[in-house]
């Protein structure tokens, strides 16, 4: 389940929470939770079934792990666990997909283009979008960021809003950011495969040039929100991530082809997909 990676989506689904009580005015609380575990059982749904077909494609057993990448290990010394590992990826895919079933009898069609894109992206992450680079490099943050926080602010408020797209843009771009950078250590591994992730395709350096756009562009969807008035200006807290992704970008393009220098950048990575959301919900609490 690679649970320590998991606290990235009640972060997302916080930010989802926020644009509903800012445009609306208040939530329900059941809906919060219920949306909370379709999200929680999502991700945990495509760590299992990335675990399950990184092993049977033996890149497990290539790779070098780091606290980042690489997968859990998990299977590699436990080859038994391989039949649950796809059992606990099958199993919460359906809870996801029961909850997801719950809302659209609540809310309407208008939540399935969402939901659909959604159990695509956990179905063919592994096996077929992390061959395209491009699909590969926006996926994560498709689930994270357009899905995973306006889906929340649709089941909780009814309606699609420019407020949630535009807090949807941070973990967007912040989330792919986070696989982008974690896919330097296993370039070599992944192309055994036949993976063709951007590392791979334009190599690290350049790649790190990519990550520091898009990172750029997160902080960019948090003025231009403001800006036309769809983010309160409270939201301008989420500006302070910077003093964080600074120093993760110029360390990702230093040391991009030096991945044990890297490590300690790929954990400041971390810390931006994390820090940055929430001052951005908390911006909309209090404005």
């Amino acid at each position: 389940m690679r649970l320590p990676f998991i606290i990235l989506t009640p972060v997302c689904v916080m930010l989802g929470v926020a644009t509903a009580m800012w445009t609306s005015g208040r939530v329900n609380s059941y809906h919060c939770i219920l949306a909370l575990i379709g999200a929680i059982s999502a991700h945990i749904s495509v760590n299992a079934l990335n675990e399950y077909f990184d092993f049977m494609s033996g890149l497990d057993s290539r790779t070098t792990r780091t606290a980042f990448s690489g997968g859990s290990g998990t299977l590699p010394e436990h080859k038994e666990l391989s039949r649950q590992t796809l059992c606990i990826g099958v199993i919460a895919l359906s809870i996801t997909t029961v909850i997801g079933a719950y809302f659209l009898f609540v809310r309407g069609l208008s939540l399935l283009p969402l939901g659909v894109l959604g159990l695509l992206i956990i179905l063919t992450y592994t096996p077929w979008l992390s061959r395209n680079f491009v699909l590969c490099l926006i996926a994560p943050g498709l689930g994270f960021g357009l899905i995973m926080v306006m889906g929340t602010n649709l089941v909780l408020s009814g309606e699609y809003s420019c407020t949630a797209f535009f807090a949807s843009l941070v973990p967007f771009f912040l989330v792919s950011d986070l696989l982008l950078l974690n896919q330097f250590p296993d370039v070599e591994a992944d192309q055994t495969v036949g993976r063709r992730n951007l590392p791979i395709v334009i190599g690290r350096r350049n790649s790190s040039l990519v990550y520091g756009a898009f990172l750029l562009a997160a902080h960019l969807a948090i003025i231009f929100g403001v800006w036309f008035q769809h983010l309160p200006k409270a939201c301008l807290l989420g500006l302070g991530g910077v003093v964080v992704a600074l120093p993760a970008f110029f360390g990702a393009y230093r040391y991009s082809e030096n991945i044990s220098k890297l490590i300690p950048y790929m954990a400041l990575n971390v810390t931006v997909n994390l820090l940055m959301p929430v001052l951005v919900a908390i911006g909309m609490f209090v404005g």
